[in-house]
């Protein structure tokens, strides 16, 4: 199907590019707030060693940013190649929040660069530091105004289509769309919560590894307790999503909860399979549990899918997708809690390999949890492309040569990505944290 079929051929190369994108673009958001912490922390302090995070997060972050301009640059061209009537229809709408993303790439990355360039340059620190807050404030708006272009395929405003053409624009409409918030903010906040469980993965994996300095046993610390407050910010925010989605997008959410009856005290279903009658097997039903994600009411009614024509329902293997997003966000959550609440009380058990292992599992799982979460966003919007107005079909390029694209593109992905793994393994490998440390005290330390 990949090279006989252009439409699910353009899906599957769409796919495999926000997959590999979303990577470096959840990194790219969420680690420069984290870099700005440790660098405030060590001025604060006058902690060489969170001054030393700052620094050689920096440095590995600039190598992911380097990715992400490439594959960021793959998803406008696949935009244009892959979907040219969905850009024909809607390009003069959203070209403003696309134009403004590019903007706001290069404000972050001009930003950087004075950052590197400029360390040990101020004779106050301070004024270093506050080179980090365009960049942080430039990653921010990056996803702010991509993530509008996705808020409007979900809830198209600002246009009227008058005898099949485009007219009235308000791209500010567009952009400002009744999705973008929930959508918005959840992103920002799982980006950071994911980035700081990545870099406490990092600290783990060397704490594990026998390490004795104090520098991974404070990256540690600091990492939980950032991605603890982000991840319980994640939950409150999905709650949001989950509200908006009852209200706006109700075939999604019965998609994704298995809901097919419209009813009231409409229970949550959570994991279990779907046999060919519709019949859920081995599931955990929840009492009024969707009700009151949905309205916050027990009693209210909840839109069944079987309201919606069999044509416009979305896939309901996007069940699978939700149930791994709220899973690994519960655990990490728990995780993060039981971590700073043991660390208050000095719970030996914490500081044992095994819940060291556990955090070195929380960096990857919380990237499953974002790519399942952008999964269920847009498989969920099936089978539109912008919803209400054209679908996927429609928007597909007809061309014989997408299989072809998408062996290419795959190619160029897998070379990026062992290349981004050997360039960081290697630029930390030649510069140990205790090299660092020595050079930033002047002299050996810990």
């Amino acid at each position: 199907m990949l090279f006989d079929d252009p439409v699910f051929g353009s899906r599957m190369l769409t796919m495999l590019t926000l997959s590999f994108h979303i990577i470096f673009a959840t990194i790219g958001v969420g680690v420069p707030l984290m870099i700005m912490i440790a660098q405030w922390i060590g001025i604060k302090r006058n902690d060489p060693h969170y001054l030393l995070m700052a620094r050689r997060w920096a440095k590995g972050f600039v190598v992911t940013v380097a990715v992400g301009v490439v594959t960021g640059t793959a998803i406008g061209l696949q935009l244009s190649l892959l979907w040219p009537r969905f850009m024909e229809l809607a390009g003069h709408v959203i070209a403003l929040p696309l134009f403004m993303e590019v903007f706001a790439f290069f404000f972050e990355a001009i930003f950087l660069g004075i950052y590197l360039y400029t360390w040990d340059r101020f004779e106050n620190p301070k004024k270093h530091l506050l080179l980090l807050v365009p960049v942080a404030i430039g990653a921010a708006m990056s996803a702010f105004f991509i993530t509008t272009v996705n808020a409007f395929m979900n809830m198209p405003e600002g246009f009227e289509i008058v005898n099949g053409q485009l007219t009235s624009v308000n791209p500010l409409m567009a952009m400002f769309n009744l999705a973008t918030w929930t959508k918005v903010t959840h992103v920002v906040a799982t980006a950071f919560m994911t980035s700081a469980f990545i870099l406490a993965s990092i600290a783990a994996f060397h704490l594990l590894r026998g390490s004795k300095q104090t520098y991974h046993k404070k990256g540690l610390h600091l990492t939980m307790k950032v991605g603890l407050v982000f991840a319980i910010a994640s939950a409150l925010l999905g709650d949001f999503s989950g509200k908006y989605l009852a209200e706006h997008q109700p075939e999604k959410l019965a998609a994704a909860e298995w809901h097919f009856e419209t009813e009231t005290e409409a229970p949550l279903i959570y994991m279990g399979i779907l046999d060919d009658d519709q019949n859920v097997r081995y599931a955990l039903e929840i009492p009024y549990a969707l009700s009151i994600l949905a309205f916050n009411n027990p009693s209210a009614e909840v839109i069944g899918l079987n309201e919606f024509p069999e044509e416009e329902q979305p896939p309901l293997f996007i069940h699978y997708f939700f149930d791994i997003m709220i899973t690994i966000g519960s655990l990490m959550i728990f995780l993060g809690l039981i971590y700073v609440i043991g660390t208050r009380y000095n719970w030996n058990w914490i500081r044992q390999k095994w819940f060291r292992f556990c955090i070195l599992l929380g960096g990857p799982l919380s990237m499953i949890a974002i790519e399942s979460g952008w999964w269920l966003a847009e498989f969920g919007r099936q089978p539109w492309i912008l919803r209400g107005f054209m679908t996927v079909d429609q928007a597909a390029t007809q061309s014989d040569h997408v299989g072809l694209m998408f062996v290419l593109f795959a190619i160029l992905y897998l070379v990026l990505g062992i290349g981004v793994v050997v360039v960081l393994t290697r630029m930390f490998k030649q510069n140990p944290v205790e090299k660092d440390l020595a050079s930033l005290q002047g002299g050996e330390g810990r």
